[in-house]
């Protein structure tokens, strides 16, 4: 460029003006910056105080989700979390917790987030306003018979509706789960989660009222899946992976939870059963030889209720 010329300007960006609840101004945070610390935690409190009663007035919508999850993964198909910022990286937390929780498979439940892994740290410049990102990424993973959860504050965010649509035509059930009852969108979707969180205190902050309750909808949701694949028995986790001391620990007392067992017995049967947690649990309530009790999981799926019935007939 020769001194003197000017720097060519830059192209006008696109932008959007979101009416979602959650771009609305909260009247009782609006004197939030002249409040003392303690007021400003309080009206934060206080605000939060609303979400778990927004989640219990979509419990059926979640129940319907938890069902396709379980005849999806039953089916050997896939569960798939599409989101962008804060509800992207709650998707991926989720889907990350599930394996060493209850040792489900790790392709059961497969997180993508607009701007891929870097975004988890820093925001990707325009990646959620990408829809043709989402849809190319959904087409190049998603099979008929999975389902698709789309993670979006907004209930309107491009990637997210992108990956959706192009998730329909592979022949997926799809799912919308936002902060915004008023959605759009609600219409394209099989299963439309909208929670009613309102204002967040800091306009438009969607990592609060919003970001929380799908943390806990994302909970919810997948812990019930898992309660309904057999991976929980009473309500013990007895898929977990034991990878440090006191998971280790945890092992034991859920082995003298679940039988009423000695802490030495408990210990045996772990041992003689090579440290696999479900079989030793089995053997101890039947009263059968650890062999007969691997045996019969393996004609139960793998199901602790399963190989007790068959063991007691």
């Amino acid at each position: 460029m020769t001194a003197g010329a000017e720097m060519p300007a830059r192209p006008a960006r696109p932008t959007v003006r979101v009416g979602a609840p959650t771009e609305r101004r909260n009247p009782l945070s609006v004197d939030l910056d002249l409040m003392s610390t303690r007021d400003v935690l309080t009206v934060i409190n206080e605000a939060d105080r609303r979400v778990p009663a927004a989640v219990a007035a979509v419990l059926d919508e979640i129940a319907t989700t938890v069902d396709l999850a379980v005849a999806a993964l039953r089916g050997g198909h896939r569960v798939h979390y599409f989101g962008a910022g804060t509800s992207g990286r709650l998707g991926v937390l989720d889907a990350a917790e599930l394996a060493p929780t209850f040792n489900s498979p790790r392709h059961w439940f497969c997180a993508h987030l607009a701007g891929g892994p870097d975004a988890m740290w820093r925001a990707v410049e325009d990646a959620e306003d990408d829809d043709r990102g989402g849809a190319v990424e959904a087409a190049s993973c998603v099979r008929a018979g999975d389902l698709v959860v789309g993670l979006a504050a907004s209930g309107r965010t491009p990637y997210v509706l992108g990956a959706l649509a192009s998730a329909r035509t592979k022949g997926a059930s799809t799912v919308l789960l936002c902060a915004n009852p008023e959605a759009e969108a609600a219409r394209s979707v099989d299963v439309f989660i909208g929670v009613d969180t309102g204002p967040e205190v800091v306009t438009g902050s969607t990592r609060m009222k919003a970001g929380t309750a799908q943390k806990l909808v994302l909970n919810t949701f997948s812990t019930a899946v898992m309660v309904r694949l057999g991976r929980v028995y009473s309500n013990l986790m007895i898929d977990m992976v034991a990878t440090n001391a006191k998971l280790r620990g945890r092992m034991i007392s859920i082995l003298v939870e679940a039988t009423g067992c000695s802490e030495e017995l408990s210990r045996q049967a772990l041992t003689e059963a090579d440290g696999d947690l479900k079989t030793a649990l089995v053997a101890l309530v039947s009263g059968a030889e650890i062999a007969a009790a691997r045996a019969a999981l393996a004609r139960s799926a793998d199901q602790v209720r399963g190989a007790l019935a068959l063991l007691a007939s």
